[in-house]
């Protein structure tokens, strides 16, 4: 009785630790795949040319700081500020992207802000008069 107990139990320790190793595999590079797809989506964001400020941290601990010159399906090329060198980075091996740069939503809201600033200041210098 013991021993059928104890080879179910070593056999199934083995059948989840089999499983377990190969979940845990796909999953790692299902993980690296969707990091590359929005690393890809966030610089297409950003845009490409001078105004298109980045600075791209890589997974070797590099970093990178200009603008997006051209884009692929595959890498990017990041224009260094300083030397102007082309560097050519490919998706999976960006850790993260940080954009300088001001959404629609950022922007809209700073103009909104200056023309009530502008009004109020309007109000103000009429109400001396």
């Amino acid at each position: 009785m013991w021993k059928k107990l104890t080879s179910l139990a070593v056999a199934s320790a083995l059948v989840l630790f089999a499983c377990s190793t190969s979940i845990a595999a796909s999953s790692k590079e299902e993980k690296e795949a969707k990091l590359s797809e929005k690393v890809k989506t966030g610089v297409s964001k950003i845009g490409t040319g001078p105004a298109a400020r980045v600075e791209v941290k890589l997974r070797d601990k590099t970093k990178l700081k200009g603008y997006v010159g051209e884009m692929s399906e595959n890498y990017f090329v990041v224009i260094d500020d300083k030397t102007g060198a082309a560097i050519t980075v490919p998706y999976p091996q960006v850790k993260q992207v940080k954009g300088n740069n001001l959404s629609t939503g950022a922007k809209i809201a700073i103009g909104i802000g200056v023309v009530v600033l502008l009004v109020l200041f309007a109000f103000a210098v009429s109400d001396r008069r």
